[in-house]
């Protein structure tokens, strides 16, 4: 029997679909003039930044459990799990690789929309790449259209898909892969369509699994399911042509918001690499201006000894995505603005090693983690925060951060990517080859066989 359901669905949407297909398979390319020197350089920070956070957690727990699992499948060994000696088929390298590069929550993120779009797309794309042996420029010009494509179609949704609990980063990093593979294998614009519309039936990723070994599962999936959208399209696998902006396609079902105009606005102008930033605190982003905080009040002679309590002012999404109080490991932790303020103050900085599980239950951290005390005060943006420390003098000492270091308006340098990729990656791959493998991303634009950088990036 018929349901009789009420819809409130666009019927009119452009054709949004067949729009990014012909955007990915005829842009021409950085070496045609299609964007600037500024973006490719973009482009090459945001893979650089990938890799080291791939490589950095090659070895922990989750990429083993993630790797003894596809293992079990018997895969031909096609691509490099990234950091490790392994390789297994390309789907399952992008599956591995999506999640080591988002393990650590020390992975490049689109700010307007929450988005950390490499994890899916350059997963799927090296994986496929070092499986055809494509040259390092076909793998970022599919790096820069495969972002733009994801992030679009987030900036076309968010935030209502985002608040709704879908983790956009899956969601809209399954259709950014497929596109990127859809441009390595030179799909044309009906084929690349084919991809989206597979891709679109996909979407990947709740936030109730935040602080779980899922969430970085989620880019992971992404990435796996977008490669495999461009192989079936690559060999006549059908979608609907209006997969994405159809009254029960993807957008209009997973989200009430769709701005049209964030997809077609200068599309083949604006790409949305451009305003990609880095972490150089490996947690959630909306954690960082607390802890840029914290660390300043450390540099200005506050110890943790001196502090009666922290009074923390932030926007009320800070509290809503990072509140945990008590976490208990480290994957909590990155989700707990109070744990934060903890490792701010007490090293003046937070990397991954400070997100331990060790670190995070000694004693000391846990006791001035229970002297912040944190309010909502929406005036303040969600990327500031407002600190004062209440010492045990009667002192307050008091810093406003308004744009935390890694944020578009305070970047990070290049020396500084340089510096947080060895971070990573020394312990895994040694300092040496460390070395070269940094060379190697920052020259990958101009490579004949992505094949050598792979090579680098394994023991």
């Amino acid at each position: 029997m018929a349901r009789n359901t009420q819809v409130a669905a666009d019927h009119n949407a452009p054709s949004v679909t067949q729009i990014l297909a012909r955007h990915v398979a005829t842009h021409p390319g950085y070496l045609a003039g299609g964007w600037s020197a500024a973006v490719d350089h973009e482009a090459h920070r945001t893979f650089m930044n990938w890799l080291g956070c791939a490589v950095g957690a090659a070895h922990h727990e989750a990429a083993d459990a993630a790797l003894a699992a596809v293992q079990m499948l018997q895969p031909a060994a096609q691509a490099s799990v990234l950091g490790r000696k392994e390789k297994v088929d390309m789907a399952s390298a992008a599956l591995v690789n999506g999640i080591t590069s988002h393990t650590f929550d020390f992975d490049d993120t689109h700010l307007k929309t929450i988005i950390h779009p490499a994890g899916p797309v350059a997963s799927a794309v090296l994986a496929l790449a070092e499986q055809l042996g494509a040259s390092g420029r076909d793998v970022i010009d599919a790096l820069v259209l495969g972002i733009d494509v994801s992030c679009r179609v987030g900036n076309a949704m968010y935030p209502e898909h985002y608040d709704r609990g879908w983790h956009i980063t899956g969601s809209t990093g399954t259709l950014g892969a497929a596109a990127a593979c859809a441009r390595l294998l030179k799909l044309d614009t009906q084929k690349t369509a084919m991809a989206l519309g597979i891709a679109a039936s996909q979407p990947v990723g709740m936030r109730e699994q935040f602080g779980t070994m899922t969430k970085p599962f989620h880019p992971g999936a992404a990435a796996r399911a977008g490669l495999m959208s461009a192989l079936l399209a690559q060999h006549g696998y059908t979608a609907s042509p209006k997969a994405l902006e159809a009254p029960r396609g993807m957008m209009q079902t997973v989200s009430t918001k769709n701005d049209w105009n964030e997809i077609t606005g200068e599309l083949g102008q604006r790409f949305e690499i451009s305003f990609n930033s880095y972490k150089p605190f490996a947690c959630g982003i909306v954690i960082h201006p607390s802890i840029d905080a914290c660390a300043q009040l450390r540099a200005q002679g506050v110890t943790p000894a001196q502090v009666e309590r922290i009074e923390l002012k932030v926007h009320s999404l800070v509290l809503e995505l990072t509140g945990k109080k008590e976490p208990v490991d480290g994957l909590q932790a990155k989700f707990s603005v109070y744990h934060g303020c903890a490792a701010g103050l007490t090293f003046g900085r937070a990397a991954e090693e400070e997100f331990s599980d060790e670190v995070v239950n000694r004693a000391d951290m846990v006791a001035l983690r229970r002297k912040v005390v944190a309010t909502v005060d929406d005036s303040i943006d969600e990327a500031s925060a407002d600190v004062t420390a209440v010492l045990t003098d009667g002192r307050r000492v008091h810093v406003f951060v308004e744009h935390a270091i890694g944020s578009l308006q305070n970047p990070m340098t290049d020396a500084m990517l340089d510096a947080k990729f060895r971070g990573m990656s020394d312990a895994v791959l040694g300092a040496t080859q460390t070395a070269a493998l940094i060379e190697a991303c920052w020259a990958v634009g101009g490579a004949g066989d992505i094949r050598a950088l792979t090579a680098l990036a394994r023991p």
